[in-house]
């Protein structure tokens, strides 16, 4: 018979005092190390570009890798409920200490889109680890969030040296170099993760892991309003890793250009977060659901990443970025919020690991989109589908709202 992981022992300790476990420290900290060493994705498109391949077959390359990455948020989310964050994230990590050498040296499209394929399974496999281990650890939502938007604030300060160091390692070391750096801090992160995060003992729970299971997640209404609205999002938010790079290539921009609009997406960030991050955390703690948040953010993607379509300068692709990024904020921490809200006890790997394949489904779409608008209209059309896209995740969130209402109110009765 199945068995349910048994969650870590949970906190009283106020997250904002920032007396925060050990491990919640351990995984802020690999969460921005994996982040900021993680070169294969953003620049992907620029390694097969170096090996001469064709537009067409880049587009399977990329396109393989973003299917991988659904397969590892899904697959993650359950691994994290049967068997521990800990077991799933060193798996992950030895995983992708393998395939990422292998990424960086094969040279057949055959074999490019089949390492891609394994990288995208493991590139973001921590995502929904973490995010059960932060549920598990904090017993309310404001913790969760401000913990949460502390967890994004990390990622998006290492995308900032991803962006950075890898533009420079590219041009000094070469494009391989990057896979091989990358490979190198997932070793290290899962080797951290053997010492310093606890396992996790295992009981027999049949009636909760029948409960929990992904047929109750996927027969949730509210989960699929929730994942429409953040897919639409998530696709402007997304262009920043790639759609940007196209858009970028086609008025002749290279790496390096590409690498400045990342630093100044995470200077926004740098910012904005020690304000932004506490005032989402107090509007968490009135208990009311942040549907009207996330139709907030949808709307500011869409224009902030609507505004690269006009774009045609390294500067201005700059601005583009950093204007996206309140809508990345409130995006991250409004759907955190809303997944831990949904999830049933002992299903938040599983909730947290569908949601995440939104991710991967905007990894997809974003550069399908982006190509579409480039060979029909050019800037000007990749403005109005980003835009576009924006306003129908808002649109969505009216109707999400409503089904969680009137969730709750039945539980009241």
């Amino acid at each position: 018979m199945p068995s349910a992981v048994v969650s870590p022992q949970t906190t009283t300790t106020p997250a904002g005092n920032r007396r925060w476990p050990p491990i919640i420290w351990a995984a802020l900290i690999g969460t921005f190390a994996i982040r900021a060493l993680g070169f294969a994705y953003p620049f992907l498109t620029y390694h097969c570009d170096s090996l001469g391949l064709s537009a067409q077959t880049t587009g399977w390359v990329v396109a393989s890798f973003g299917v991988g990455w659904l397969i590892g948020q899904v697959g993650g989310g359950w691994l994290s409920d049967r068997i521990g964050p800990r077991a799933t994230l060193v798996y992950a990590m030895a995983t992708a200490t393998v395939i990422l050498p292998i990424l960086a040296e094969v040279r057949s499209s055959t074999g490019l889109i089949t390492a891609a394929l394994l990288t995208g399974v493991v590139y973001d496999a921590a995502r929904p680890v973490i995010t059960t281990l932060i549920d598990d650890t904090f017993p309310t939502k404001p913790q969760q969030v401000l913990v949460s938007g502390w967890r994004h604030f990390s990622v998006n300060i290492g995308a900032a040296l991803t962006g950075s160091l890898g533009g420079y390692l590219a041009a000094t070391a070469g494009l391989p170099t990057l896979f091989w750096v990358n490979a190198l801090a997932c070793a290290v992160f899962g080797v951290a993760a053997v010492l310093l995060l606890p396992p996790c003992t295992r009981r027999r729970n049949d009636s909760e892991e029948t409960k929990a299971g992904y047929t109750h997640a996927v027969r949730d209404a509210r989960l699929w309003l929730l994942s429409m609205a953040s897919l639409c999002a998530l696709i402007c938010a997304g262009s920043v890793f790639t759609a940007l790079p196209m858009l970028m290539t086609s008025d002749g921009l290279d790496a390096t250009a590409y690498g400045w609009t990342q630093v100044a997406n995470a200077a926004a960030v740098l910012i904005l977060s020690p304000f932004m991050t506490p005032w989402l955390s107090r509007r968490a703690a009135h208990g009311g659901p942040m549907t009207g948040l996330l139709a907030v953010s949808a709307l500011l993607l869409g224009a902030g990443m609507g505004l690269a379509g006009l774009a045609d300068s390294t500067i201005a692709y700059c601005l583009a970025a950093a204007a996206a990024v309140p809508g990345e904020i409130i995006l991250f921490i409004a759907a955190g919020d809303l997944v831990a809200r949904l999830a049933p006890p002992g299903a938040h790997g599983r909730y947290a690991g569908l949601w995440g394949s939104n991710l991967a489904l905007a990894v997809i779409a974003a550069p399908l989109l982006a190509a579409w608008s480039l060979s029909h209209g050019g800037g000007v059309t990749a403005t109005w589908t980003t835009c576009g896209a924006g306003a129908l995740g808002a649109v969505l969130c009216w109707p999400l709202h409503s089904s969680i209402r009137t969730a709750d109110a039945r539980l009241t009765l």
